[in-house]
């Protein structure tokens, strides 16, 4: 079937990684969220891939990709997205990123604008210290527990935002592959927010923004970022579309396919 999802293992001397494929047409490289994998993809690659090249990757030490010999960078995850290019033959792609996604998004968008033709970073947030400081605590909390009740603890995590008992075990899935090892990616988002800013401006392909309202409101009530913050991006990179998915959560990509492919193919075409 022309839009059957295939997956495959890129070879890197760090692991392998796992990408998911289907379509053909102009390339589309979708960036999974921390704590999630290409899985968060699985509602929109078949439609995208109805009129693009779909490639879903999981990043190191996430999904079903190998746990990399160290802490990874933003800049080493951007170099990964570059191999899978190289791997597959693509020259130019566009990029939609979400969370942890979309800052390894930017990064490929200012290292390698060559290979960049449209980015779309969803709910993109720049840490406070406050922010960073509880996001590592809550890193702290994620152990393997004797007596299982961390799988209990973690299911009652999402309920806020999950009603889907199907989803609610995707996540959970997604997220125990990382329990017993240092969260990878998360570790690199707190550490590029430093220079986060600089490396935005270096950015000279059109960009769209998607931001969750129900998101960022979860992230402030965790006390990981505010509302307001998420604003800094229109200052950094004056030359962007900032689209608001009212009613979008953490969960957006899964929860809202039609929404969000239709703002996405309407800005790609």
């Amino acid at each position: 079937m022309k839009n059957a999802i295939k997956r495959a293992f890129l070879d890197t001397e760090d692991g392998q990684i796992l990408y998911r494929i289907a379509g053909e047409g102009e390339p589309l490289i979708l960036l999974h969220q921390n704590f999630r994998s290409s899985d968060e993809f699985r509602e929109l690659i078949p439609i995208f891939a109805q009129k693009r090249l779909v490639i879903a990757m999981d990043f190191l030490g996430l999904g079903d990709s190998d746990k990399p010999p160290r802490i990874y960078s933003i800049e080493d995850y951007a170099k990964t997205v570059i191999l899978l290019l190289d791997e597959l033959g693509i020259k130019t792609t566009n990029i939609l990123g979400n969370h942890t996604g979309a800052y390894v998004t930017a990064e490929v968008a200012a290292a390698y604008p060559e290979r960049v033709e449209r980015i779309i970073l969803c709910n993109i947030d720049k840490f406070s210290k406050e922010g960073k400081a509880a996001i590592s605590k809550m890193c702290e909390d994620l152990d393997i527990k004797a007596d299982g009740s961390h799988l209990m603890e973690r299911w009652l995590a999402r309920s806020g935002y999950i009603d889907s008992a199907e989803l609610k075990h995707r996540w959970l899935l997604d997220e125990l592959k990382g329990f017993g090892y240092p969260w990878y990616a998360l570790l690199a988002v707190m550490e590029y927010c430093q220079r986060m800013e600089e490396r935005l401006r270096l950015i000279k392909s059109p960009i769209l923004i998607l931001s969750g309202t129900e998101d960022i409101k979860e992230l402030e009530k965790l006390g990981f970022a505010l509302a307001d913050n998420r604003k800094f991006i229109l200052t950094a990179i004056p030359h962007i579309k900032m689209i608001n998915i009212i009613g979008g959560t953490i969960s957006m990509m899964n929860q809202m396919p039609e929404e969000i492919s239709k703002v996405v193919l309407e800005f790609l075409e």
